[in-house]
């Protein structure tokens, strides 16, 4: 009689494939953290953060003397196209430097001395007037749209009190010790502008020499590049926009004046400076603002500021432009308006100044050292509505190729392309 083996209970055995999936398996090893790791990664963190507070603490110490600068080397870089200019006529560059600024300083203590006083009276009127403005505009929007507005409150929210207003007030044009120490304070940041953009301009070849020397030769290379795409593109936008908006601020300033503008050689100014530096919507806060006050004295004075807001802009646009910006800068205004917020955020007006140049050099270095691929064909079409492409525009995509907006790519660019390859092999075959 044969007995037959009972199975042990709980004992499976697995499959030849479960065997060979086991071992395909990663093998996993425990990670410790033994007691010698755990005090290097603890005395690296330690260290980052007091190398991070450090540099904050640095940074909040010489933030001011750090933008002076950088104010410095745009101005170099500002200067560099004149400068060039005498060096390659046979003058030491040194002597053409002194000889930019010396232009620069006579041309800015000239101004001074004829507009100065004036510039200074009529911004401390304005700033005295600030609270009647706002309650006539709150005045004019209440009877206009039936609301019920506060004056007061809205010059609460916007800190434009009577204390707020005296203290602009005297800041600007107030007692002779606040005047004189503005005067003094302005006078040594100019001088330190100047004399550091002296010896950026005039050793400009040496320094570029003594920084490529402490560098590795592929880092030699991109040095250069970065520093002509710094030179050509940042210093032609800065001399072409300081020309335009010397122009444009010129041009309304005289004409603010034959029409009594109130406030008309700050209002000119500020028309010249914003429609030039901050992009898209500058030319309508140039305009908008003189044609704000302009309408509590003389609303007529609203429509002939239009107009001629209007018509020079065609002039700079036809004529200006074309002959003053030789060096063209690949920017897009969504990139460049955002460029003057975090500048203005950053620097205060100079830097909503300033954030355009900066932002294209980052982009032009970006794009040079930058892989693009190339693109898939539901990416190469084109939709309908899109702005003309620019001749040289690498993203324009393909002329040939539209496609109804707001349909899905992936249906519709198969076919638009097979239909384009179509065209052009009917315009090959046609005699």
């Amino acid at each position: 009689m044969s007995v037959t083996p009972e199975p042990e209970i709980g004992l499976i055995m697995p499959t030849a494939e479960q065997e060979r999936a086991l071992r395909a398996l990663p093998d996993v090893t425990t990670v410790r953290l033994d007691s010698r790791s755990f005090r290097r990664s603890l005395l690296l963190v330690m260290v980052f953060l007091v190398g991070l507070k450090f540099a904050l603490y640095v940074y909040e110490a010489l933030g001011s003397f750090l933008f002076l600068l950088l104010l410095a080397w745009l101005l170099s870089i500002a200067m560099e196209p004149a400068v060039a200019w005498f060096a390659n006529r046979g003058m030491r560059r040194g002597l053409a430097t002194g000889i930019v600024g010396l232009i620069l300083i006579v041309a800015t203590a000239a101004f001074i001395a004829v507009f100065g006083s004036l510039f200074v009276t009529q911004v401390s009127e304005l700033i005295k007037g600030l609270p009647g403005y706002v309650e006539q505009t709150v005045t004019w929007v209440n009877s206009t749209f039936h609301t019920t507005l506060n004056s007061g409150s809205i010059m609460d929210n916007l800190q434009i009190t009577p204390a707020k207003v005296a203290e602009w007030a005297s800041s600007v044009a107030g007692g002779v010790f606040g005047f004189v120490g503005t005067i003094f304070g302005a006078l040594f940041d100019g001088l330190t502008v100047f004399v550091f953009a002296f010896y950026f301009s005039a050793d400009g070849p040496r320094l570029r020499r003594a920084i490529g020397s402490w560098l590795p030769e592929q880092s030699q290379k991109v040095f250069v590049t970065v520093w002509d795409i710094a030179v050509t593109k940042t210093g032609g936008f800065v001399v072409s926009k300081v020309v335009l908006a010397a122009l444009s601020a010129f041009f309304h300033c005289s004409f603010f004046y034959v029409i009594n503008v109130p406030y008309w050689l700050p209002m000119g100014i500020f028309a010249g400076v914003v429609s030039q530096f901050i992009p898209t919507i500058g030319t309508y806060i140039g305009v908008a603002i003189p044609a704000l006050f302009a309408a509590f004295d003389k609303p007529i004075n609203v429509v002939w500021i239009i107009i001629f807001a209007t018509v020079y802009q065609q002039i700079e646009s036809y004529v200006f432009t074309p002959r003053v910006s030789r060096a063209t800068m690949d920017i897009h205004p969504a990139i460049a308006l955002g460029s003057v917020f975090v500048g203005f955020a950053f620097f205060g007006p100079i830097g909503a100044i300033i954030g355009i140049p900066l932002a294209a050099a980052v982009i032009a270095v970006i794009e040079t050292y930058g892989n693009r691929h190339e693109l898939v064909p539901e990416l190469q079409v084109r939709t309908k509505g899109e702005k003309p492409p620019k001749p040289g525009d690498a993203l324009a995509g393909d002329v040939t190729a539209v496609v109804p907006a707001g349909r899905p790519l992936g249906h519709v660019a198969e076919q638009a392309l097979e239909a384009a390859e179509r065209a052009e092999d009917v315009a090959e075959s046609t005699p």
